[in-house]
């Protein structure tokens, strides 16, 4: 099988297959088929550190689709702020919101070229879900792109993600928090915010986690870094939690009873649900 750096006639224009990707490797740890080589690195160093490191995608998706679907029946919130979509694999933010209400608004941000090349095909195929190419750590240049203000609404409530992204910017570790305080501040009262983010528990799992984060920032793709619980409650200033606040991704009202002890993966990703008063 030819590596990454050859199969050039089915890599996307602006694609690089030798440099990682954030959104392929996510792709990657769901088992999905637009990645390369370079990104299953990823992956493959992870599972170094714990061989169930997949189940940190799995838990993120499962999460993002029931936060997504209790947002849709449950607030009447009819438009939607994806930041960092990443690929589309199955259940992605519109298809659970807008099974709910086919006449909700979604608009997906994210700047790598696979997922632009992906967004421009559904767009074809879905009046109501829209895509902006931007850089989600630049509050400013998004609250004013010509797009979003053009399907989002920010006079009405509105529902804004950062499903798996801030653990991925690279700079000052305060920043995301910051980045977010920019973000909730735009938001009229009674919109929504959702967050999943790699997780220190601060207990037997610290070790397995920052061996994951180590590898993760010294991998081809370079970032991920895991937060504590009171590091990953600053990214929703001023918000009214949703119960049960900000827990492992697999607590936030799962599906079913649980037959299964969770995993050191599933016991380091949480995430949370916000709102603004």
């Amino acid at each position: 099988m030819p590596d990454a750096a050859t199969r050039t006639e089915r890599v996307p224009v602006g694609v690089d297959p030798t440099r990682a990707s954030i959104a392929r490797v996510y792709d990657a740890f769901l088992l999905g088929k637009d990645n390369y080589e370079i990104d299953r690195e990823v992956l493959h160093k992870v599972q170094k550190a714990a061989p169930e490191a997949q189940d940190l995608a799995f838990e993120n998706r499962g999460f993002l689709i029931r936060a997504c679907r209790f947002l849709a029946s449950q607030t009447g919130i009819t438009q939607f702020l994806d930041l960092g979509s990443g690929l589309p694999t199955a259940e992605n933010t519109h298809s659970v919101v807008q099974r709910i209400n086919p006449e909700t608004k979604v608009v997906y941000v994210d700047n790598d070229p696979v997922v632009l090349a992906h967004g421009r095909a559904l767009l074809e195929e879905n009046e109501h879900t829209h895509f902006v190419s931007e850089d989600i750590f630049e509050p400013q240049r998004i609250l004013e792109n010509e797009v979003v203000r053009e399907h989002i609404d920010f006079s009405q409530p509105l529902v804004l993600l950062q499903m798996g992204t801030l653990h991925h910017y690279n700079g000052d570790h305060d920043r995301p928090a910051q980045i977010m305080r920019e973000y909730v501040d735009a938001l009229p009262s009674g919109s929504f915010v959702g967050i999943s983010h790699f997780f220190d528990p601060e207990n037997e799992d610290s070790a397995t986690a920052r061996r994951m984060e180590d590898f993760f920032l010294h991998s081809p793709m370079g970032s991920g870094t895991f937060r504590t619980q009171k590091e990953i409650e600053a990214l929703f200033p001023g918000l009214e939690m949703v119960d049960p606040g900000v827990t492992l991704c697999a607590d936030w009202w799962p599906d079913g009873p649980r037959l299964k002890d969770l995993n050191v993966a599933q016991r380091t990703i949480a995430g949370g649900v916000g709102r603004k008063p």
